[in-house]
C-alpha cells in the first residue's frame, strides 16, 4: 500500500481539528469535565475527535481515538491497519492556556507507526512523515524537510535533555545527574518529541506514564530522521495496539 498517499488526508484532518480546537480555545468556554481516570476532557477534545473521525472514515481503516469508544482487544488485534488518534494532546496545557498542545494522528501497521502527523493549533505548524519518505514540517505555507539526526553519545558534556522542571521525579533526576553538565529543555504534549525533531534537544527520558496515542504520531516522525523511541532498558522500540494501551517507560535518542 502507498502509505505516503494518505498523508494529505491526515494533514487536512489535523488542520481542521486545529480550527475546531481554536474556536473553543478563544471562546473561553472549555466545558471541562473529569474522565474516569481524573484526566480532563474539554469540548475541544470532543469537537476535534468528531472532525478527525469523520475525515479519516474515507480510508475505510478503523479509528482508535483517546476520545472514541473503547474497542475490545479481541476486535482490534485483527486490524492490519488502523488510525491511532489523540484529538487534543496536552489538555492540561490547553486549560492552562500556555499554547503547548497538539493534534496527533498516526497510522499503525502490525504494531508499528508508519505515518504520523503532529499539528500545533496555535502556531499552525504541522509535522508529518510516512515510512520511507522522510519527515517534514509545514510552517507559514512553506514545507521543509527535517534533517536526519544521529544518536548521541551519552558521555558527551552539555547534552540537551527534555525534562519538566516542575514535575521532576526521582528516576528522571537520577538519570540527569548521571550526565555531564546537561541543559534542561521542556514543552508540553508531543512538542517534547518535536524538540528532538528540530534539533533543539538531544535526548528524552520518560519515566512517567503515557498512552499509545500520546507517542505514536511523533514516533513515526522521529523514525524518519533516524531517532529511536526505545523501551527503557531494552533495545526495542515502543510497540502499538497492545492489549494494554499504556506505554512502558521509554527513552528517545
Amino acid at each position: 500500500m502507498d502509505i505516503k498517499s494518505l498523508l494529505p488526508l491526515a494533514i487536512q484532518a489535523s488542520e481542521e481539528a486545529c480550527k475546531a480546537i481554536l474556536q473553543v480555545y478563544h471562546s473561553g468556554d472549555f466545558q471541562a469535565e473529569a474522565k474516569g481516570d481524573n484526566s480532563p476532557l474539554t469540548l475541544a477534545d470532543k469537537q476535534a475527535h468528531i472532525v478527525i473521525a469523520s475525515r479519516l472514515q474515507a480510508t475505510g481503516f478503523p479509528v482508535l481515538s483517546e476520545e472514541g469508544k473503547a474497542i475490545a482487544y479481541e476486535e482490534r488485534k485483527a486490524w492490519p491497519y488502523f488510525w491511532m488518534v489523540d484529538p487534543l494532546d496536552g489538555t492540561k496545557e490547553f486549560l492552562k492556556r500556555n499554547d503547548e498542545f497538539t493534534v496527533n494522528i498516526a497510522l499503525i501497521h502490525k504494531n508499528i507507526p508508519v505515518l504520523g502527523v503532529v499539528a500545533i493549533p496555535v502556531t499552525g505548524e504541522v509535522y508529518f512523515a510516512a515510512q520511507g519518505s522522510g519527515a517534514f514540517v509545514k510552517r507559514e505555507n512553506k514545507t521543509s524537510q527535517l534533517p536526519a539526526r544521529t544518536p548521541i553519545d551519552l558521555t558527551q558534556p552539555g547534552l540537551r535533555v527534555v525534562a519538566s522542571r516542575s514535575h521532576m521525579n526521582e528516576e528522571t533526576k537520577a538519570f540527569i545527574e548521571s550526565l555531564q553538565a546537561p541543559t534542561l529543555v521542556s514543552k508540553g504534549s508531543s512538542l517534547k518529541f518535536m524538540l528532538l525533531a528540530e534539533n533543539q534537544a538531544d535526548i528524552y527520558p520518560r519515566y512517567a506514564p503515557t498512552m499509545e496515542w500520546d507517542t505514536a504520531a511523533a514516533h513515526a516522525i522521529l523514525k524518519e530522521i533516524g531517532l529511536k523511541v526505545l523501551q527503557l532498558d531494552k533495545d526495542e522500540e515502543l510497540l502499538y495496539n497492545k492489549e494494554n494501551l499504556l506505554n512502558p517507560y521509554f527513552f528517545v535518542r
